[in-house]
C-alpha cells in the first residue's frame, strides 16, 4: 500500500483529523500540501512532516472561497512538483435544534461543509485533467452522513450532501481515471467534539462530558476514536489498494452506526 512520492493536499490540516491525516500520509511516503485558515497551525504541522523526512508546503485558504481553493491546488503543484490526491477534510460542526436554526447558521455550515468540498472536487479534477493523469479525491463525511442525529440536523444534512457529491463526482469523472470516495468517522476525541459536548450541555442541561460519554459507550469496540484511526483509513483511500473503489463513503466508527 505505497503512496511513496505522491503529492497530497489536505484541507483543515492544522489540527485534529486533518493533522493526523497529513502525518500518516507523510509516514507512508507522500509529500504534503497543508491548507487551513490558521497558518500558524499549518506551519507547525509542516515542521512535523519535514521531521518525518517528507516535503511540506503550507497555504492559507478559506475553503468557502472557490478562488482560494483553486489557488491552493496550484500552489501544491508548483511547490511540490506534482499533484495526485486531495483530501477535502475541512469542516465545522453545529449543534442546534432544527426549530431554532437561523439562516446565518445554515449559510455558514453549508458554505464550509458542502461548498468547501465542492470547490475541492472541482479544483482537483481540473488539475488532474490538465496534467492528463489519474487522481484521487477523498472527502470528509461522517456517521451523520448515514444517520441524522438529533440536535445535529443541519450538520447531518451537510454530511449527507457530501455523500451525494461523492457519488455524483465518481460517476462524472470515472472516464478520466479519477476516483472519488469519502470517509465517515464517528466519535473522535478532538476539539470539535469538546465543543459539540458543550453545546449539548447548554441546550439539554446535561452535565459537560455526559453526551460524549453516552455516545462513546455505544461504540462496539469500547473506546472513542482517535484521529489516527481515521488517518489510517484515509491512507488506504489514497493508496493504489483503493484503485478499484469509487463513489463510496464507508463508515469508520468502531461500530456505532451500521449500514
Amino acid at each position: 500500500m505505497s503512496i511513496n512520492g505522491k503529492i497530497v493536499l489536505v484541507t483543515g490540516a492544522g489540527q485534529g483529523i486533518g493533522r493526523a491525516i497529513a502525518l500518516r500520509l507523510a509516514r507512508d511516503g507522500a509529500d504534503i500540501a497543508l491548507v487551513d485558515v490558521k497558518d500558524e497551525k499549518t506551519n507547525a504541522v509542516a515542521d512535523e512532516v519535514r521531521k518525518i523526512g517528507r516535503k511540506a508546503t503550507t497555504f492559507k485558504a478559506d475553503v468557502t472561497k472557490r478562488d482560494q481553493v483553486y489557488a491552493a491546488v496550484n500552489h501544491a503543484e508548483k511547490e511540490l512538483g506534482g499533484f495526485d490526491v486531495i483530501v477535502n477534510n475541512a469542516g465545522i460542526a453545529q449543534v442546534q435544534a432544527l426549530a431554532d436554526v437561523t439562516p446565518e447558521e445554515v449559510e455558514t455550515i453549508l458554505k464550509v461543509n458542502v461548498e468547501g468540498v465542492l470547490w475541492g472536487i472541482q479544483a482537483a479534477a481540473k488539475k488532474f485533467k490538465e496534467r492528463k493523469q489519474k487522481g484521487k479525491i477523498i472527502n470528509a463525511s461522517s456517521i451523520a452522513g448515514h444517520d441524522g442525529f438529533e440536535l445535529l440536523g443541519v450538520y447531518s444534512a451537510t454530511k449527507f450532501a457530501v455523500r451525494a457529491l461523492t457519488q455524483a463526482a465518481a460517476k462524472e469523472f470515472a472516464s478520466d481515471g479519477i476516483t472519488v470516495n469519502a470517509y465517515c468517522p464517528g466519535i473522535v476525541g478532538t476539539d470539535m467534539w469538546v465543543e459539540i459536548d458543550k453545546r449539548f450541555a447548554e441546550i439539554t442541561g446535561a452535565e459537560v462530558g455526559a453526551t460524549y460519554k453516552k455516545y462513546v459507550e455505544g461504540i462496539a469496540l469500547g473506546r472513542a476514536q482517535t484521529p489516527e484511526d481515521v488517518a489510517a483509513f484515509v491512507s488506504f483511500l489514497a493508496s493504489p489498494d483503493s484503485d478499484y473503489m469509487t463513489g463510496q463513503a464507508p463508515l469508520i466508527d468502531g461500530g456505532l452506526v451500521y449500514r
